[in-house]
């Protein structure tokens, strides 16, 4: 997925269709569209042509696909490195993330949203205009990578260790359930910490905060099935 959120600045300048071939290490766009993991069944997705219209947010300007985040995730980015990648694959994400997760510490954030400003203390922020991120998580359960909305999380638990034993409910997107995970949607909203934050889009470290987070509806084409079918 890194991969790709360097290619979008040159697919949105050309407008040109973008086939994808998962050869990284989470793949999320690719589960997010359905296309299969076998390359030789994806390359013949590209091949038969089929398009599907998507939205990309952007954070500070640089465009992601699936999620852009404040917080833990930063941390487990730096963590993940190339060796811990090639060893464990997806198993990486939980390997880095308990290392992360032992450290992690709240910090205060203004969220806002139009007029609205709302201020915590949270160990994470994360806003998808996807719907799969950190190899396989979901960032809502009703969330598709077509629906005109940007979908916000914010992880505001006193205890980390909380959040560890709940892990499964990113995987079905039902963590917003939590009296303690504050969950938004919207077209736009903006981040400002204390002090400047890096923000992880894509698992690739891009701007720091103050952020802006806004989406372009349809904004790219990619060799895909259709909705119905994805």
């Amino acid at each position: 997925d890194g991969t790709l959120n360097r290619a979008a600045p040159a697919v949105l300048q050309t407008g040109l269709p973008m086939g994808i071939l998962p050869m990284g290490t989470a793949n999320d766009l690719a589960r997010t569209l359905g296309i299969p993991d076998d390359l030789e069944a994806a390359a013949d997705l590209i091949a038969k042509g089929g398009l599907r219209a998507i939205d990309i947010g952007l954070v500070n300007d640089h465009p992601f696909f699936n999620v852009a985040s404040i917080g833990l995730s930063v941390d487990l980015a730096r963590g993940l490195t190339p060796d811990l990648k090639r060893r464990w694959g997806r198993l990486g994400y939980a390997v880095s993330g308990l290392k992360v997760l032992a450290k992690a510490r709240r910090f205060s954030a203004w969220i806002t949203e139009g007029e609205d400003t709302i201020r915590t203390k949270t160990l994470q922020i994360a806003i998808g205009n996807g719907v799969h991120y950190g190899g396989g998580n979901v960032v809502e359960e009703s969330a598709e990578i077509d629906d005109g909305h940007l979908d916000l999380y914010s992880l505001e638990m006193r205890n980390v260790w909380k959040l560890a034993l709940g892990m499964r409910t990113f995987r079905s997107g039902t963590h917003g359930a939590w009296t303690d995970v504050r969950t938004l949607r919207g077209r736009e909203f903006e981040i400002a910490t204390r002090t400047p934050r890096e923000v992880n889009a894509d698992g690739e470290l891009v701007t720091t905060t103050p952020a802006r987070f806004r989406q372009i509806r349809r904004a790219i084409r990619v060799f895909a099935l259709p909705e119905a079918d994805a």
